[in-house]
Parts: structure tokens; sequence; C-alpha cells
């Protein structure tokens, strides 16, 4: 039997630490754009310390209702939305037949593990070494400053996490369950349909919810193939300064609107994210 190490209280003690700045820090920057969107303009720059709402100032939603109404701002954040749900969905459309295939079947001509591999490449290379070349077959097809083309493209480099990642799940998931569904006369697809399917519903949330993270992030080719009907808001928001400078009280609120929904759609599945990226870790 070994001996267990108790770890020292001043490492503890540290470490806790570390951990309360760290966080403290997360959430000053949270507040310091919470705060900012509520202030006036003409106050942005004239309350010192850390601008207690109430306190120090009476906090306003002009900016939130400037900038909800502003048509620019709408139509960027509906494009994101719509290109993060449409992307997401063909990732996960062919990521899951696929990732189920090469952990089910075997391959004669390339390697499953080689497939694998290709896969991975796609998402370890640099996006800007494609923009050019995306650039030209998007223009090719008409779609510069459309959404089909950012849809197109943000699926193309969110396929591999669906791939890879749904293809070590179901590689976890036990055999002999659909072994045994193919002697009571299950097709392979039933198999999968059936059982396989429920099984990685927790896995196929938590990649369906990195697609949509990537997706609503990319800035490259969203500022690169478009430039007002299909402007993302990543773009928008990177476009905030103007002739009159940089106008922070706008900058906090699209801020806080861009955070707003990965937030929303990460509390709600967040039981779904853990037991989906931990499936398969612990094997018993």
């Amino acid at each position: 039997m070994g001996v267990v190490k108790r770890k020292s209280p001043v490492f503890s003690f540290i470490r806790y630490v570390l951990v309360v700045i760290v966080v403290c820090w997360a959430l000053f920057l949270l507040y310091w754009g919470v705060v900012t969107s509520l202030k006036p303009p003409a106050e942005t720059f004239t309350i010192s310390g850390i601008s207690i709402p109430f306190v120090q100032f009476k906090p306003t939603a002009e900016n939130w209702r400037i900038e909800l109404s502003t048509r620019e701002s709408r139509s960027a954040l509906l494009n994101s939305i719509i290109v993060a749900i449409a992307a997401t969905a063909i990732a996960l459309s062919l990521g899951l037949p696929a990732g189920y295939a090469l952990a089910r079947f075997q391959f004669r001509r390339v390697k499953n593990r080689d497939l694998t591999v290709w896969f991975l490449s796609q998402r370890v290379l640099p996006p800007v070494a494609v923009v050019i070349p995306f650039f030209l077959i998007m223009r090719s097809l008409h779609l510069l400053d459309h959404v089909l083309g950012l849809i197109l493209i943000n699926a193309t480099f969110t396929l591999p996490f669906a791939v890879v990642i749904m293809r070590q799940t179901f590689q976890e998931l036990p055999i002999e369950l659909e072994e045994a569904a193919a002697v009571d006369g299950c097709s392979d697809f039933d198999a999968f349909w059936k059982i396989s399917l429920p099984l990685a519903v927790p896995t196929l949330v938590a990649v369906a919810a990195i697609c949509v993270a990537f997706t609503w992030n990319e800035f490259l080719f969203a500022l690169s193939i478009s430039s007002l009907k299909a402007k993302t808001f990543p773009v928008y928001l990177a476009g905030a300064e103007d002739t009159r400078g940089v106008q922070f009280w706008f900058i906090a609120t699209r801020t806080i609107l861009a955070m707003g929904p990965p937030v929303v759609l990460a509390l709600f599945i967040q039981k779904y994210i853990v037991r989906g990226l931990t499936f398969g870790a612990v094997k018993g």
C-alpha cells in the first residue's frame, strides 16, 4: 500500500490565491463591460475608481437602445446566429456518420488512422494560408458577401472537430450492444440510429457547442469575403472606431452582446458539455 502524500498548506494557500486573482481579473473585465455599457457617454471618462452603479453614476439603457435600434447591429447579430447554427448543423450532419464509419468499419485503400489524421490536419492548417483560395472559390460561385459562403467555409473548418471527437466517442461505446442488435435483425443503420446515437448524445451536444463557439468567433474569413450584407458581429465589433474616435460605451455594449448568445447556450447545455467531454475518460 502506497503512502499518500499530503500537500503542504502553503502550497494550497498559494494555489487558492492565484485562482482567486485570475477569477477576479476575469470577472472585473466583464464587470467593466457591463458598467461601461450602462454609463452615459459624458460620464465614461469623468468617473474614477470602479464606477459603482447608483453610487457614482445613474445607470441608463440608452446605449443599449441605440445599439439595438441600429440596423447594421441587428443585421450583424442575425448573420452571426444564422452562420453559427447552419455551419454547426452541416458539420454535425456530415461528421456524425463519418465518425461512426471510422470507428466501426475498416477501409482498405486508405487506413482509418490515416483518414483520421487527414481530418485532424485540416484543423491544424492555418486558416490564413487558404484565405485567397477560398476567396477565389467564393467569387467564382458568386458567394462573396453572402451568408451561404460563410456557412460553407465555417462548416469546412469545424467538420474535423465533429469527425474526430465523434469517432473517439463511438470507439468507446461497447460494440457488443450493436452485435446483439444485429442478432435480433437490426441493420447497420438501425444499430447506429437506435443504439449508438442515443448513447452519444452528450458528446454530440458538446461537439455542437464547440462548433458554435468557433463559428461565432470566426473573424478572418468573415472579414475577407463579406463587406456589408454578410457582415458578422465580430467584424462589426472590430469596426467600432469612427471619425469621432473610439466610443467605449458602444464597444462595451457590443462586447456584451457578442458574449451573450454563447454564454446563454453554455448555461443551458452545461451538463451535457461536462458529460460529453469526459465521456470515455475513465474506463471501468
